[in-house]
């Protein structure tokens, strides 16, 4: 299995600090967003990264991270979205690199408070469809900023709604996915959205539509530190006070 960590985006939502820097260059605590993405994956067991990044800072992840030997990465690939055409276009960067291997997917503004170890090893043992890993969001006003999976009677999930007026369950879909190989003929049968890009919600209800997407519940602290000024203070002050990519036990809530 092999990891993809996208860490492109203007960053607007972070604005004015985004100004002068890609916002996953931003501290959260004591060091660069990002390497809290990379921790988590190579933590895991994933080795073999690629970095999806874009605009004008992006010779900072170079200089920060050269060959990712420092940070525990058996090799560090990088590639460069050129246009704001969403994460899935961003996605679509890794294929060469995925070469048909499955793949954990990243946001690098995703925090964890607990390992991606036991979904690591849910996906290797059988790396078929997609697997999402949910958070816990009580706060409806919060879900409606977010995606937020339908289930039916049984406990699967039937599709994925973007920011519901009324989110049908107190469960949001993070930035980290696991997909099979079929994820490289569905991005480019994607049609934009009206906001021009290609959309990794359109990816994962693909996977709802096959009856082939799974998900694990995150236990713990999950944070969204690129959602607004006062999540990324939020992340910041948690982190600070209790740390990330904990080594624990998850719950067994699945799907």
């Amino acid at each position: 299995m092999k990891g993809v960590i996208l860490a492109g985006g203007k960053g607007t939502r972070l604005h004015p600090l985004t100004r002068i820097t890609n916002k996953h260059l931003l501290p959260i605590y004591d060091r660069p967003m990002v390497t809290y993405a990379i921790e988590a994956l190579v933590a895991a067991g994933i080795g073999d990264l690629m970095v999806v990044t874009g605009g004008t800072h992006a010779g900072e992840f170079l200089r920060l991270l050269g060959n990712g030997q420092a940070y525990g990465i058996e090799r560090l690939s990088y590639a460069y979205q050129e246009e704001e055409g969403g994460i899935a276009e961003a996605l679509g960067l890794a294929e060469r690199f995925a070469d048909g291997d499955p793949i954990v997917v990243m946001l690098a503004d995703n925090i964890v408070e607990r390992s991606l170890g036991p979904a690591v090893k849910r996906f290797r043992t059988k790396p078929d469809g997609a697997l999402l890993l949910l958070a816990r969001v009580p706060a409806p006003e919060h879900l409606r900023h977010l995606g937020v999976p339908e289930f039916d009677g049984s406990g699967r999930v039937v599709r994925i709604v973007e920011k519901p007026e009324d989110p049908p369950s107190d469960l949001a879909v993070t930035g980290i996915y696991f997909y099979d190989e079929q994820v490289w003929d569905v991005i480019p049968a994607l049609e934009a959205s009206g906001r021009g890009e290609l959309e990794i919600t359109d990816v994962n209800n693909w996977y709802v539509e096959q009856g082939a997407m799974e998900y694990d519940v995150l236990e713990g602290f999950w944070g969204d530190a690129g959602e607004s000024i006062d999540a990324y203070y939020e992340v910041n002050d948690f982190v600070r006070a209790h740390g990330a990519n904990k080594k624990a036990a998850w719950s067994t809530a699945s799907g």
